[in-house]
Protein backbone atom coordinates (compact mmCIF):
# COMPACT_ATOMS: atom_id res chain seq x y z
CA UNK A 1 0.00 0.00 0.00
CA UNK A 2 3.20 2.26 -0.30
CA UNK A 3 1.93 3.95 -3.51
CA UNK A 4 -1.69 4.59 -3.05
CA UNK A 5 -3.28 7.30 -2.87
CA UNK A 6 -4.84 8.65 0.40
CA UNK A 7 -8.54 8.15 -0.43
CA UNK A 8 -7.68 4.32 -1.68
CA UNK A 9 -5.70 3.80 1.89
CA UNK A 10 -8.28 5.21 3.67
CA UNK A 11 -10.74 2.86 1.37
CA UNK A 12 -8.49 -0.36 2.59
CA UNK A 13 -8.41 0.91 6.21
CA UNK A 14 -12.33 0.77 6.55
CA UNK A 15 -12.49 -2.54 4.34
CA UNK A 16 -10.21 -4.38 6.78
CA UNK A 17 -11.41 -2.79 9.65
CA UNK A 18 -13.92 -5.44 10.86
CA UNK A 19 -10.98 -8.02 10.41
CA UNK A 20 -8.39 -5.53 12.50
CA UNK A 21 -11.21 -5.85 15.64
CA UNK A 22 -11.67 -9.35 14.93
CA UNK A 23 -8.11 -10.16 15.32
CA UNK A 24 -7.53 -7.83 18.26
CA UNK A 25 -10.16 -9.46 19.72
CA UNK A 26 -9.20 -13.01 19.02
CA UNK A 27 -5.46 -12.19 20.25
CA UNK A 28 -7.49 -10.70 23.98
CA UNK A 29 -9.02 -14.26 24.32
CA UNK A 30 -5.74 -16.46 23.51
CA UNK A 31 -3.92 -14.10 26.26
CA UNK A 32 -6.82 -14.67 28.87
CA UNK A 33 -6.94 -18.79 27.76
CA UNK A 34 -3.29 -18.46 28.57
CA UNK A 35 -2.93 -17.05 31.61
CA UNK A 36 -5.51 -18.98 33.35
CA UNK A 37 -4.32 -22.36 31.52
CA UNK A 38 -0.66 -21.97 31.08
CA UNK A 39 2.30 -22.91 33.58
CA UNK A 40 4.69 -20.09 32.05
CA UNK A 41 1.94 -17.66 31.67
CA UNK A 42 0.47 -17.70 34.43
CA UNK A 43 3.83 -16.58 35.96
CA UNK A 44 4.72 -13.82 34.30
CA UNK A 45 5.05 -10.42 36.03
CA UNK A 46 5.79 -7.02 34.87
CA UNK A 47 9.03 -7.19 35.30
CA UNK A 48 9.94 -11.17 34.21
CA UNK A 49 8.56 -9.55 30.77
CA UNK A 50 10.52 -6.39 30.92
CA UNK A 51 13.86 -8.02 29.49
CA UNK A 52 12.09 -9.62 26.85
CA UNK A 53 9.86 -6.87 25.32
CA UNK A 54 13.41 -4.96 25.00
CA UNK A 55 14.66 -7.60 23.16
CA UNK A 56 11.38 -8.05 20.64
CA UNK A 57 11.83 -4.34 20.24
CA UNK A 58 15.53 -4.84 18.99
CA UNK A 59 14.30 -7.31 16.48
CA UNK A 60 11.68 -5.39 15.22
CA UNK A 61 14.83 -2.70 14.72
CA UNK A 62 16.79 -5.54 12.73
CA UNK A 63 13.60 -6.42 10.50
CA UNK A 64 13.40 -2.62 9.64
CA UNK A 65 16.71 -2.15 9.01
CA UNK A 66 17.05 -5.37 6.46
CA UNK A 67 13.77 -4.12 5.02
CA UNK A 68 12.11 -7.26 5.62
CA UNK A 69 8.64 -7.19 6.27
CA UNK A 70 7.76 -10.60 6.66
CA UNK A 71 10.15 -10.79 9.43
CA UNK A 72 8.32 -7.24 10.14
CA UNK A 73 4.67 -8.52 10.57
CA UNK A 74 6.43 -11.37 13.07
CA UNK A 75 7.91 -8.99 15.72
CA UNK A 76 5.19 -7.00 15.42
CA UNK A 77 3.13 -9.73 16.85
CA UNK A 78 5.66 -10.30 19.66
CA UNK A 79 5.86 -7.17 20.88
CA UNK A 80 1.95 -6.65 20.27
CA UNK A 81 1.23 -9.65 22.38
CA UNK A 82 3.72 -7.86 24.81
CA UNK A 83 1.77 -4.61 25.23
CA UNK A 84 -1.73 -6.48 25.91
CA UNK A 85 0.34 -9.18 28.39
CA UNK A 86 1.32 -5.54 30.48
CA UNK A 87 -2.34 -4.46 30.20
CA UNK A 88 -3.62 -7.82 31.21
CA UNK A 89 -1.41 -7.90 34.32
CA UNK A 90 -2.46 -4.56 35.37
CA UNK A 91 -5.70 -5.31 34.88
CA UNK A 92 -5.42 -8.03 37.21
CA UNK A 93 -3.77 -5.46 40.19
CA UNK A 94 -7.27 -3.10 39.36
CA UNK A 95 -4.96 -0.38 38.07
CA UNK A 96 -6.23 -0.23 34.24
CA UNK A 97 -7.31 -2.35 31.17
CA UNK A 98 -6.12 -2.52 27.41
CA UNK A 99 -9.63 -0.15 26.85
CA UNK A 100 -8.05 2.68 29.04
CA UNK A 101 -4.59 2.26 27.51
CA UNK A 102 -5.84 2.22 24.24
CA UNK A 103 -8.35 5.57 24.96
CA UNK A 104 -5.64 7.07 27.10
CA UNK A 105 -4.00 7.11 23.90
CA UNK A 106 -6.54 8.36 21.46
CA UNK A 107 -7.00 11.54 23.99
CA UNK A 108 -3.08 12.57 24.09
CA UNK A 109 -2.99 11.82 19.81
CA UNK A 110 -5.93 14.69 19.55
CA UNK A 111 -4.77 16.87 22.44
CA UNK A 112 -1.54 17.01 20.73
CA UNK A 113 -2.61 17.35 17.62
CA UNK A 114 -4.56 21.04 17.78
CA UNK A 115 -3.72 21.27 13.58
CA UNK A 116 -5.88 18.56 13.05
CA UNK A 117 -8.90 18.40 15.99
CA UNK A 118 -8.43 22.11 16.65
CA UNK A 119 -8.00 25.46 15.26
CA UNK A 120 -4.04 26.03 15.93
CA UNK A 121 -2.14 26.24 12.37
CA UNK A 122 0.51 24.11 11.51
CA UNK A 123 2.09 24.31 7.84
CA UNK A 124 5.35 21.94 8.32
CA UNK A 125 6.43 19.34 9.97
CA UNK A 126 8.63 21.38 12.70
CA UNK A 127 5.78 23.43 13.16
CA UNK A 128 3.80 20.26 14.57
CA UNK A 129 7.31 19.16 16.32
CA UNK A 130 7.53 22.13 18.43
CA UNK A 131 3.63 22.17 19.02
CA UNK A 132 4.23 18.73 20.31
CA UNK A 133 6.73 18.97 23.14
CA UNK A 134 4.96 22.33 24.23
CA UNK A 135 1.91 20.47 24.80
CA UNK A 136 4.11 17.50 25.75
CA UNK A 137 5.52 19.82 28.53
CA UNK A 138 2.21 21.52 29.65
CA UNK A 139 0.85 18.19 30.19
CA UNK A 140 3.78 17.37 32.76
CA UNK A 141 4.21 20.60 34.49
CA UNK A 142 7.05 22.22 35.10
CA UNK A 143 8.02 18.86 36.88
CA UNK A 144 11.85 17.35 34.91
CA UNK A 145 11.65 20.72 32.61
CA UNK A 146 12.12 20.02 29.16
CA UNK A 147 14.13 16.93 29.42
CA UNK A 148 12.55 15.48 32.19
CA UNK A 149 10.84 13.36 29.54
CA UNK A 150 14.19 11.49 28.28
CA UNK A 151 14.03 8.12 29.64
CA UNK A 152 17.13 7.76 31.33
CA UNK A 153 17.95 3.85 30.41
CA UNK A 154 17.86 4.99 26.68
CA UNK A 155 21.40 3.98 24.97
CA UNK A 156 23.30 7.00 24.77
CA UNK A 157 23.26 7.73 21.07
CA UNK A 158 19.95 7.87 20.71
CA UNK A 159 19.16 9.69 23.92
CA UNK A 160 21.40 12.32 22.64
CA UNK A 161 18.95 12.45 19.61
CA UNK A 162 16.08 12.92 22.02
CA UNK A 163 17.93 15.42 23.76
CA UNK A 164 18.45 17.73 21.12
CA UNK A 165 15.10 17.30 19.42
CA UNK A 166 13.45 18.57 22.74
CA UNK A 167 16.02 21.26 23.03
CA UNK A 168 14.41 22.28 19.39
CA UNK A 169 10.95 22.30 20.06
CA UNK A 170 12.03 24.76 22.98
CA UNK A 171 13.67 26.97 20.56
CA UNK A 172 16.95 26.36 21.47
CA UNK A 173 19.49 25.11 18.94
CA UNK A 174 21.23 26.07 15.59
CA UNK A 175 19.85 28.14 13.29
CA UNK A 176 22.48 27.06 10.27
CA UNK A 177 23.82 23.79 9.68
CA UNK A 178 27.02 25.14 8.72
CA UNK A 179 27.32 26.60 12.68
CA UNK A 180 26.82 23.16 13.67
CA UNK A 181 29.57 22.23 11.10
CA UNK A 182 31.94 24.69 13.18
CA UNK A 183 31.07 23.16 16.15
CA UNK A 184 31.80 19.60 15.29
CA UNK A 185 35.57 20.91 14.14
CA UNK A 186 36.19 23.15 16.99
CA UNK A 187 34.87 19.75 19.54
CA UNK A 188 37.22 17.50 17.36
CA UNK A 189 40.31 20.14 17.77
CA UNK A 190 39.38 20.15 21.52
CA UNK A 191 39.80 16.53 21.56
CA UNK A 192 42.75 16.61 19.58
CA UNK A 193 44.68 19.10 21.74
CA UNK A 194 43.38 16.38 25.07
CA UNK A 195 44.68 13.27 23.24
CA UNK A 196 48.07 14.56 22.48
CA UNK A 197 47.72 14.71 18.41
CA UNK A 198 47.93 11.31 17.94
CA UNK A 199 50.97 11.15 20.82
CA UNK A 200 48.63 9.24 23.88
CA UNK A 201 51.62 9.42 26.14
CA UNK A 202 50.18 12.97 26.70
CA UNK A 203 46.92 12.20 27.41
CA UNK A 204 44.57 13.15 30.23
CA UNK A 205 41.97 10.04 30.13
CA UNK A 206 39.27 11.67 32.02
CA UNK A 207 39.16 15.29 29.91
CA UNK A 208 39.92 12.91 26.59
CA UNK A 209 36.77 11.37 27.54
CA UNK A 210 34.99 14.12 28.00
CA UNK A 211 35.86 15.97 24.88
CA UNK A 212 35.02 12.95 23.05
CA UNK A 213 31.74 12.56 24.25
CA UNK A 214 31.50 16.65 22.91
CA UNK A 215 32.74 15.38 19.86
CA UNK A 216 30.02 12.86 19.83
CA UNK A 217 26.92 14.82 20.71
CA UNK A 218 28.32 17.05 18.28
CA UNK A 219 28.00 14.90 15.37
CA UNK A 220 24.56 13.71 16.63
CA UNK A 221 23.70 17.31 16.44
CA UNK A 222 24.59 17.87 12.73
CA UNK A 223 23.36 14.45 11.95
CA UNK A 224 20.33 15.65 13.00
CA UNK A 225 20.46 18.91 11.04
CA UNK A 226 21.75 16.45 7.87
CA UNK A 227 18.83 14.26 8.10
CA UNK A 228 20.63 11.43 9.32
CA UNK A 229 19.44 9.31 12.00
CA UNK A 230 22.95 8.80 13.63
CA UNK A 231 22.32 5.51 15.16
CA UNK A 232 21.00 4.05 11.62
CA UNK A 233 24.08 4.97 10.14
CA UNK A 234 26.23 3.64 12.71
CA UNK A 235 24.13 0.18 13.11
CA UNK A 236 24.58 0.22 9.04
CA UNK A 237 28.08 0.83 9.11
CA UNK A 238 28.40 -2.16 11.96
CA UNK A 239 26.43 -4.17 9.58
CA UNK A 240 29.16 -3.63 6.81
CA UNK A 241 32.11 -3.96 8.74
CA UNK A 242 30.15 -7.74 10.11
CA UNK A 243 29.82 -8.59 6.29
CA UNK A 244 33.54 -7.78 5.27
CA UNK A 245 35.51 -9.17 8.70
CA UNK A 246 33.07 -12.25 7.92
CA UNK A 247 34.13 -11.80 4.27
CA UNK A 248 37.78 -11.87 5.27
CA UNK A 249 37.56 -15.16 7.41
CA UNK A 250 36.15 -17.37 5.29
CA UNK A 251 38.53 -16.47 2.53
CA UNK A 252 41.40 -16.73 4.51
CA UNK A 253 40.12 -20.01 5.87
CA UNK A 254 39.62 -21.41 1.96
CA UNK A 255 43.46 -20.31 1.48
CA UNK A 256 43.95 -22.45 4.46
CA UNK A 257 45.25 -19.97 6.54
CA UNK A 258 44.78 -18.85 10.28
CA UNK A 259 44.13 -14.87 10.94
CA UNK A 260 46.31 -15.21 13.85
CA UNK A 261 48.90 -16.32 11.46
CA UNK A 262 48.44 -13.04 9.32
CA UNK A 263 49.93 -9.98 9.18
CA UNK A 264 47.72 -6.90 9.11
CA UNK A 265 48.72 -6.22 5.36
CA UNK A 266 48.11 -9.52 4.53
CA UNK A 267 44.55 -9.12 6.07
CA UNK A 268 44.25 -5.83 4.30
CA UNK A 269 44.60 -7.96 0.91
CA UNK A 270 41.44 -10.05 1.95
CA UNK A 271 39.76 -6.82 3.51
CA UNK A 272 39.76 -4.52 0.15
CA UNK A 273 38.70 -7.60 -1.71
CA UNK A 274 35.62 -7.74 0.28
CA UNK A 275 34.99 -4.00 -0.40
CA UNK A 276 35.38 -4.59 -3.99
CA UNK A 277 32.74 -7.65 -3.73
CA UNK A 278 30.48 -6.84 -1.39
CA UNK A 279 29.90 -2.85 -1.94
CA UNK A 280 27.07 -2.04 -4.15
CA UNK A 281 26.39 -0.26 -6.69
CA UNK A 282 26.84 3.72 -5.26
CA UNK A 283 27.25 2.71 -1.93
CA UNK A 284 30.35 3.97 -0.12
CA UNK A 285 33.41 2.74 1.30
Amino acid sequence: MENATPSASALFTSVRRPAQLEAFGRLLDVLDRLRTECPWDKKQTLQTLRHLTIEETYEISDAILRDDLPDLKKELGDVMLHLVFYARIAAEKGAFDIADVLNAQCEKLIYRHPHIYGDVQADDEEAVKRNWEQLKLKEKGSSGGVLGGVPTSLPALVKAMRIQEKARGAGFDWEQPEQVWAKVQEELAEFGDEYGHGRPERMNAERAADEFGDLLFSLVNFARFAGINPEEALERTNRKFISRFQYLEAAAATAGEQLADLTLAQMDVYWEEAKRRLTQPGAAD
